[in-house]
């Protein structure tokens, strides 16, 4: 079977936001109904282990930048779309993009996967996202860091792109509920 016919019957969420904007919460959601995820992260933590490099978020940030920089923009997506082909060769019909950072990539994205891929853009006021940042169990961040996190990704890895040009957005200010009956509204159209 060629592999465009398989792309057909394919449906791909990208799931874009800053930190601390409720990526997680909709990747775990969208995973619990059955969509497996491919992890951006994962390529750069498991690149990391891979060279010996001790995981630290001081590690991680400066890996994430360099192994751009010196392997191109395209590296991290590169490494998603082979995984994502896999899930698909394996007869997966519905997978979740977990971490898209950069301009690069979603415009690799866009092109490879062409009408099977929605972007979905977590957002929530910034004041309410430093707030969840700084409380969070995980990784909690201090203002100055969330700030410099945020200036870091934006001027670094162009961040603000995928954001900005996503097919749908999902405001994130209430609960967990709220933010989960939106994937289920997003989820119904484009599933259509």
């Amino acid at each position: 079977m060629c592999y465009t016919i398989i792309m057909e019957n394919v449906k791909i969420i990208a799931v874009v936001g800053m930190s601390g904007s409720g990526k997680s919460v909709v990747v775990d959601y969208l995973t619990k109904k059955g969509y497996p995820k491919v992890y951006f992260g994962g390529m750069i933590l498991n690149e990391m282990e891979r060279r010996g490099i001790e995981i630290t978020p001081d590690n991680e940030k400066k890996f994430r930048e360099e192994i751009r920089e010196k392997e191109g923009n395209d590296w991290v997506v590169n490494q998603v779309i082979a995984e994502t082909k896999d899930l698909i060769s394996a007869g997966q019909k519905r997978i979740v993009l977990d971490g898209v950072y950069s301009w690069t990539e979603y415009k690799i994205l866009k092109k490879e996967f062409q009408k099977s891929l929605t972007f979905i853009a977590v957002i929530v006021d910034k004041k309410l996202r430093y707030d969840r940042v700084m409380k969070r169990p995980v990784r909690p961040f201090d203002a100055a860091a969330i700030r410099e996190r945020d200036r870091s990704e934006i001027e670094n890895l162009e961040k603000g792109g995928p954001i900005v040009a996503a097919d749908y957005y999902a405001l994130n200010n209430g609960t967990i509920d709220d933010l989960n009956n939106r994937i289920d509204e997003i989820i119904k159209e484009i599933e259509f």
